[in-house]
């Protein structure tokens, strides 16, 4: 690795400090090499000849938004899956849906929160759209939510490996997913009836508030807050709980908590709460 291609320890801690601000996500010294390799991209988009120059150029504020957006794009992770972590789509289906039917919500407004490529999205649509079929009155939207243009981008298309899509059940691959006329190309698509159903726009979770159109019945935020300092989780999650209206839940990743927090929520399955 040459000169051009290494961020300086002075640089480094001012582009933590920057993207911390920016995002909440914590950028400690053992991610210098992997940041080295994300900034690379920002390099041959930009022209910039140098990591250093180019973090000089951002962060001493002569880059204009687009360039400070790309910067942010490239340093967000965006692991996802389709019904990544299966619990919460099985309490989707055996608890939070009849709950909805059972005090009066016809209409379920759900938010994917850091939705990345869109799969979380979309796996919450189709267990949505298979309870709705099978419940007469029962509708629902849902609202992908990111702070990466890219993914989002992704998202919108709706377009994916075929490989990336394994772990949709059989029976609702078969019926929300279409695959490319062409085999070569081994991808396929999320059928448009259901493309319909989301809409996309991308969300800083540091914003002070939420503008999501009113309350939501159902958040999904997993596996995000786990990049934030505990006084920027709490915010976070305190910020989700002002927009879920009361009997509406919220879903957190597996390895995530909100043990001493002062929150109007209760445990009604491994890290699904109800407000």
């Amino acid at each position: 690795m040459d000169e051009t291609t290494r961020i300086s320890e002075r640089n480094f801690k001012r582009l933590a400090a920057f993207v911390q601000a920016q995002t909440g996500i914590k950028m400690p010294p053992s991610k210098r090499t992997l940041v080295e390799g994300r900034l690379m991209r920002c390099l041959r988009q930009s022209g910039v000849a140098s990591v250093d120059e180019y973090c000089n150029l951002v962060l001493d504020g002569q880059a204009g938004d687009e360039e400070t957006l790309r910067l942010i794009n490239a340093i967000t992770t965006n692991k996802t899956d389709f019904f990544r972590e299966p619990g919460h789509f099985d309490a989707m289906r055996n608890l939070i849906l009849p709950a909805f039917v059972a005090n009066g919500v016809n209409r379920a407004r759900c938010w994917s929160a850091a939705s990345s490529t869109g799969m979380e999205a979309y796996s919450m649509a189709m267990v949505l759209d298979d309870f709705a079929q099978g419940t007469r009155g029962f509708d629902y939207e849902v609202l992908a939510t990111d702070i990466d243009t890219n993914v989002l981008a992704e998202a919108q298309r709706g377009v994916y490996p075929l490989a990336a899509l394994e772990p949709v059940p059989p029976t609702l691959r078969t019926r929300y997913v279409q695959r490319a006329l062409d085999p070569a190309r081994a991808e396929a698509r999320i059928v448009p009836a259901l493309r319909r159903k989301l809409s996309f726009g991308r969300m800083n979770l540091m914003d002070e508030h939420y503008g999501v159109g009113g309350e939501m019945d159902l958040i999904f935020c997993r596996n995000v807050l786990i990049y934030f300092e505990k006084d920027v989780q709490a915010q976070v999650v305190r910020r989700l709980c002002d927009v879920l209206r009361p009997g509406g839940f919220l879903v957190l990743g597996h390895s995530e908590s909100i043990t001493g927090l002062n929150l109007s929520l209760t445990t009604v399955a491994t890290t699904v709460f109800r407000k």
